[in-house]
């Protein structure tokens, strides 16, 4: 028996005039140059060419006069250098030259694909077998720079959607919470990491800091040692080590009147400068009721990968945290939505080829998988992966995963795992779920359907996918039948 996969009509396409106000810088000069120009203009100059900047770009950002003045916040050391002195300066021209200092960013120009999905908090005001769900996407614009954003929508009892108005006035985080940290608890975390057994202490820098301390003075504390000592390439792996911590870490606030639409998590710290990618979130319970949306993601800084977790409950304040350990190497880590037998249980990929299942008593910390899935057929034989957090049924853990195969096919299967024992695999699709028929082949990577992330309605099993690294879609597949053939399958 083949599984029927009914692929929606539904399509989340990338919009290029959905921007974003970026802080613009290129050189000191320059911008010495730029802000000499703009002190030169009179009053009347000023105040003129304010009003164009404000009648062009007012309609297309929310507060965007708040925009330019932040960003005419970060010129400070510029103007010291020119001897400006900041209070003198009226606040129409402040924003005037902040301006000067913003460009707009198209957050999805070339792809928005990679979903996950989960049940909206907001289950109110809807009609029978009805849900409320927040789509996740990872958008990618100008450089290949990729931030998470977000749709939200009604699922009905045929399983189609009905998707809320998109929102155009696009905002970051309207405040960005730096960690502080604590000097006993961070060096804690380090021993934890277990990157140094205890056999060289970081002491040597964190003495210079106070018990209480932010990234900025950890990373000036940083720079007077290396001034001052000739380190030693232990001790500069200390220092590495600390400051991916201490960047690792902070946290987002969206304002209260931004739709979830207009939310975007854009690259915050260094070590994710260069992209956030494939979110997996997923509705976690705790033992005691709890529920808590995690998102792990992969960071990337142009040259390195590392995994983060992304916690939230409402979706308007998100807390940052790094995920410390030796697994927490490569993509594709997913939580489970619940502990099993006392410990949070992960799913991962180690080697980048077969997958792996952690267990952990801290969710940020690590350190041993064992092998519990290898690709097995032609479709998947260069890697198997997940492609989602697993999803609990009577029958047992569903995981969908993803297979590569000849010529880069990205294709999706199915899996069940023992309830309790979630390392047992019990059957295994030997064919294809899903993969990329002639409308879903061509795009920023042909050939690829790939998701972060499903959920159960009705009775089906509601999957949304990306298509070649361009554009989403979704698909609803019956979750017996499904069942039935994986426990089937040889």
């Amino acid at each position: 028996m083949q599984v029927t996969v009914t692929r929606k009509p539904t399509r989340f396409l990338p919009d290029p005039s959905r921007v974003i106000a970026r802080f613009l810088y290129t050189s000191d000069e320059r911008s010495e140059d730029i802000i000499r120009k703009v002190m030169a203009l009179s009053d009347i100059e000023a105040n003129i060419a304010l009003s164009k900047v404000l009648r062009g770009y007012s309609k297309r950002h929310r507060n965007i006069s708040l925009i330019f003045e932040a960003h005419f916040n970060k010129l400070d050391k510029l103007l010291e250098k020119l001897k400006i002195n900041k209070r003198n300066i009226s606040q129409a021209r402040r924003v005037l030259l902040g301006s000067y200092f913003t460009m707009e960013y198209s957050i999805e120009s070339a792809a928005f694909f990679n979903p996950s999905i989960v049940e909206d908090p907001d289950q109110s005001e809807l009609g029978p077998d009805e849900k409320r769900l927040i789509f996740s996407f990872r958008a990618t614009g100008e450089g290949h720079i990729s931030s998470i954003v977000f749709r939200s929508a009604i699922i009905d009892k045929n399983s189609d959607l009905i998707i809320e108005p998109v929102g155009k006035m696009l905002a970051e985080a309207e405040r960005i919470k730096r960690h502080i940290y604590n000097k006993q608890s961070f060096i804690a975390k380090l021993d934890e990491m277990s990157t140094f057994n205890n056999k060289i202490s970081p002491i040597f820098v964190l003495e210079k800091l106070g018990d209480n301390f932010t990234y900025g003075e950890l990373k000036r504390a940083i720079k007077e040692t290396e001034v001052t000592y000739q380190l030693s390439p232990d001790k500069k792996l200390i220092i590495n080590e600390m400051l991916w911590l201490a960047k690792s870490h902070y946290e987002l606030y969206f304002s209260l009147d931004s739709a979830i639409s207009e939310r975007v998590i854009f690259p915050t710290s260094e070590i994710e400068k260069r992209g956030i990618e494939d979110a997996r979130f997923v509705k976690f319970t705790e033992d005691n009721g709890e529920e808590t949306y995690y998102a792990t993601y992969t960071a990337y800084d142009g040259i390195t990968i590392l995994p983060k977790l992304l916690e939230t409950k409402d979706f308007y304040h998100f807390k940052a945290l790094a995920i410390h350990g030796e697994i927490a190497q490569n993509k594709g880590m997913a939580l489970f939505p619940r502990k099993i037998k006392g410990k949070y249980a992960m799913l991962c990929r180690v080697d980048g080829v077969n997958n792996y299942i952690a267990y952990s008593d801290n969710i940020n910390i690590w350190h041993e998988a064992s092998l519990i899935q290898k690709p097995k057929f032609p479709w998947e034989f260069i890697q198997i992966g997940n492609s989602g957090s697993p999803i609990e049924t009577d029958e047992g853990w569903l995981v969908i995963t993803h297979g590569v195969g000849p010529m880069r096919q990205y294709a999706l299967g199915a899996s069940l795992f023992d309830i309790d024992d979630p390392a047992k695999e019990i059957g295994r699709l030997n064919t294809p779920l899903l993969s990329s028929n002639a409308e879903e082949r061509e795009g920023y990577v042909p050939n690829v359907v790939y998701s972060c992330g499903s959920i159960l309605h009705n009775g089906n099993l509601i999957i949304p996918y990306g298509m070649s690294d361009y554009a989403s879609t979704y698909a609803s597949i019956n979750l017996q039948e499904l069942l039935d053939e994986i426990k089937n399958s040889k």
